[in-house]
């Protein structure tokens, strides 16, 4: 296990080596599409067309992107509140996500979970979830799921890092260890859980992945902005979970531009002008990606260009989409709340549901 990795270069491992110049560039779009919704989304969120919170992911993109490529048919991930990069990662559209923000009824989750509950099961992604540290224990269901069902894959269980001194967290980690479930926890290390810094909300000595030498598990510190080591160890860990049964911790150091939330009035007081403007100039990961395929020969400015107009329009599009939607209606407030009720199931006639005496 390492905790200084900045330095090497991946791109040279197997599964990075596998990439064809399509791979990348799709890579690349999507993590430029995630931007372009998340930029759309504060504008509108701020002319006060969305109620709720609205937790940004810029700059964060090639978590999401580098882990989520790897995902296979039966690998399935679940994430905290900060879920729009890893829902449009999964392959749902920016019009389903959009519409969910302005609560319509053509949302993902019919306009009655806004930004912190996304959900396409169809799509193997399990949500956003607004408790904190509330997906882990569901997480590690997942997995539990997938080696009951006797299927080979993973789970990966996203979390900030504000959400490791949870209880629902270390149970899980006991429980994956013991169990030996195919899970992956990921912990999104952007530096501050909410105004807090890491230093002054968490107690560690070398990481925060370290932890997973309490419960007998692997882990590993990976930087955030390079998408060719997201990937490269990711892999490693998934193989574990899919192969072994070994569940681990991923630590993915990276950094959010914006506030906890936008509601985060404190964003700029808490961390300097200069610490947030050095990321953006060194370590954002867009730009990055893009340099390095333009020196692969794989991208161009003016194709980079192309894919990053393509990424507004489809933004201003998903905003008319929603702006154009209807609202949910009042007869349908009660649909949608238990999947057993909606579709009449046995388990819907066992006990007593609270809406109906």
């Amino acid at each position: 296990m390492s905790a200084d990795t900045h330095k090497l270069d991946f791109s040279g491992s197997p599964i990075n080596q596998s990439l064809s110049p399509d791979d990348k560039i799709d890579l690349f779009r999507t993590m430029v599409r995630i931007r372009r919704f998340e930029q759309a989304a504060l504008k509108y969120y701020n002319a006060g067309k969305m109620g709720g919170f609205l937790h940004l992911y810029i700059g964060q993109e090639s978590v999401a992107v580098g882990t989520l490529s790897l995902c296979g048919d039966n690998d399935h991930n679940i994430t905290a509140y900060r879920c729009h990069a890893h829902a449009l990662a999964s392959g749902m559209n920016m019009n389903e996500c959009m519409a969910e923000l302005y609560g319509k009824a053509t949302g993902c989750s019919k306009g009655k979970g806004g930004s912190m509950h996304f959900f396409a099961p169809d799509k193997n992604y399990w949500g956003g979830h607004g408790i904190v540290a509330g997906q882990t224990p569901l997480g590690l269901g997942l997995g539990y799921g997938l080696k009951y069902k006797g299927l080979e894959g993973c789970a990966l269980s996203y979390m900030g890092e504000g959400a490791v001194n949870q209880g629902a967290f270390h149970e899980s980690l006991n429980i994956a260890a013991l169990f030996e479930i195919p899970v992956v926890f990921i912990i999104e290390n952007n530096g501050y859980s909410m105004g807090t810094s890491q230093k002054r909300s968490s107690s560690y000595r070398g990481c925060l992945a370290q932890r997973a030498e309490g419960y007998d598990m692997d882990w590993d510190v990976v930087d955030g902005s390079d998408i060719y080591q997201v990937r490269a160890k990711a892999h490693i860990a998934m193989e574990r979970a899919r192969k072994q049964h070994k569940p681990s911790i991923l630590e993915i150091t990276t950094y959010r531009y914006y506030g906890h939330s936008v509601a985060d009035a404190n964003a700029k007081k808490y961390r300097t002008p200069e610490e947030i403007q050095s990321y953006k100039d060194n370590h954002d990961p867009i730009n990055l990606w893009r340099q390095k395929l333009i020196a692969e020969g794989v991208l161009t400015e003016d194709s980079a260009k192309e894919i990053d107009d393509a990424a507004k329009e489809e933004a201003a599009a998903s905003v008319k989409f929603a702006e154009e939607s209807p609202a949910p209606t009042i007869e349908s407030i009660m649909d949608d709340v238990y999947w057993e009720s909606d579709n009449n199931t046995e388990a819907s006639k066992i006990g007593r549901h609270f809406f109906n005496d």
